[in-house]
């Protein structure tokens, strides 16, 4: 019986170990979060990577939080030697609420958005682009490459173009130039915007809907439903948020088209989309390549509107060699 409790002992302790090796391979676990009060808001952030590496700042999209950059992604980027710095946006994640603002209903601003009345939004894009070129103020940081998913995107657009001297290179990921001609989203990925925006009275039922979203955005050929469920989980965990999302999405369709910003970005441009994207079809990505002068646009096949690991791969063989050569050409 010693014999059996003796091996039980080591098994646990193995196990123990495993466990904490993945906990400490999860790089947002592994760094503190930090918050900065910037423009009267208080910003929740992450800085990881060396810190003299290459700043790398990666804005996140509608109603998303840091996590949804992925470790995969993230730790890449770090292993790479970037510093890398990610944060919630307003109305999101960790960072600031704003509880004593109304929203309306997703159907209610479509509607409105169909008929050009897309109204009068609490805060702007152009807001949330100061939130960040703010964070990097506050780091003291001058100069950093850019990256942003969705519309995150559309945000980094914007610190391209009005705040080009703090940008060594920009990346719109499954983005969109807001352009009105562009196909419009697929049923199914307006109704997992519609269930994100809801929210959730429980855990367990934040937990259900991330994985539906993840889902129905994702990427049928690389969804993973265990990640998509850790991932629910680990941001069911620092709460959800559906009236900021709500806003955000307002701040959205009141930017409206953005063609003609995107003519006067000047920084060395990357644009990344999925061929599978429901949400914004690829379309919207080739639009937003073709309007920024020299960017360069690459299609993913199989990609949709998720960072799944798999899919991050992807995208990283084109962001790496990216910001490398953008490097490279600096120090020239």
């Amino acid at each position: 019986m010693r014999r059996y409790a003796v091996v039980f002992a080591a098994v646990f302790l193995a196990l123990t170990a495993l466990c904490a090796n993945a906990a400490q391979d999860n790089p947002f676990d592994r760094h503190p979060i930090h918050f900065a009060e910037i423009q009267g808001v208080s910003i929740a952030y992450q800085d990881m990577g060396a810190r003299d590496g290459e700043p790398v700042l990666l804005v996140m999209g509608l109603g998303a939080q840091m996590l949804h950059w992925g470790d995969t992604l993230v730790q890449r980027l770090i292993d790479s030697g970037y510093r890398v710095v990610l944060l919630d946006n307003r109305d999101a994640g960790l960072s600031q609420k704003f509880y004593e603002l109304s929203a309306p209903p997703v159907w209610w601003m479509l509607l409105k958005q169909k008929v050009g009345l897309a109204g009068e939004p609490p805060y702007t894009l152009q807001d949330m682009a100061a939130d960040a070129v703010g964070l990097l103020d506050h780091l003291q940081i001058e100069r950093a490459h850019i990256v942003g998913a969705s519309m995150g995107g559309m945000i980094v657009q914007i610190i391209a173009a009005e705040y080009p001297q703090r940008v060594s290179s920009m990346t719109s990921i499954m983005s969109s130039s807001g352009a009105p001609e562009l196909p419009e989203s697929k049923p199914e990925a307006i109704e997992a915007l519609a269930l994100a925006a809801q929210g959730a009275d429980s855990r367990a039922q934040r937990i259900q809907n991330g994985v539906f979203i993840a889902r129905a955005i994702g990427s049928p050929q690389f969804f993973d439903e265990v990640h998509a469920r850790n991932l629910a989980r680990r941001v069911a965990n620092r709460g959800s948020y559906g009236p900021g999302m709500l806003r955000q999405l307002q701040a959205i369709m009141a930017n409206g088209d953005r063609s003609p910003l995107l003519e006067q970005i000047t920084v060395p441009s990357l644009v990344v989309h999925g061929e599978a994207d429901p949400l914004l079809p690829i379309a919207h990505g080739r639009d937003t390549a073709e309007k920024i002068p020299a960017a360069r646009f690459a299609a993913i096949p199989g990609m949709a509107h998720a960072l799944e690991p798999r899919v991050s791969e992807l995208v990283l063989r084109e962001l790496v060699p990216f910001l490398r050569a953008k490097q490279q050409l600096a120090a020239d």
